[in-house]
């Protein structure tokens, strides 16, 4: 498989970040482009547990907001539809909104 595959492949659930995060030791692997998606897509892990929890917290607060707060849950997956679209083209380009905040916050990922 190519890197922007991996790359891809790293957005799709926490098993395939594992997989990926596994996989890029492999000399083939080896990218910058590899382990800049799999940093997006940690922080956009971690940003969609928050936003959940966060939901959760509203909608039982303002139960009458459901409806549009429960759109407002489709958020992360339309960020990771933008980050897989950014991997298959082999750009290092950040998730929209968040993905800045994410750039070079995780040490252990910069390891080439």
């Amino acid at each position: 498989m190519k890197t922007n595959q991996w790359a891809m492949i790293s957005y799709i659930t926490i098993i395939g970040w594992i997989v990926t995060y596994v996989k890029r030791e492999e000399p083939q692997l080896k990218s910058t482009l590899v382990n800049y998606h799999l940093e997006q897509s940690l922080g956009l892990i971690i940003f969609s547990i928050v936003w959940s929890i966060a939901l959760g917290i509203v909608i039982s607060v303002m139960p009458l907001m459901k409806t549009v707060l429960s759109a407002a849950g489709l958020l992360p997956l339309i960020f990771m539809v933008f980050g897989i679209i950014n991997a298959n083209s082999g750009s290092q380009r950040p998730i929209p909104l968040i993905g800045r905040l994410f750039e070079n916050r995780f040490v252990f990922l910069q390891r080439n």
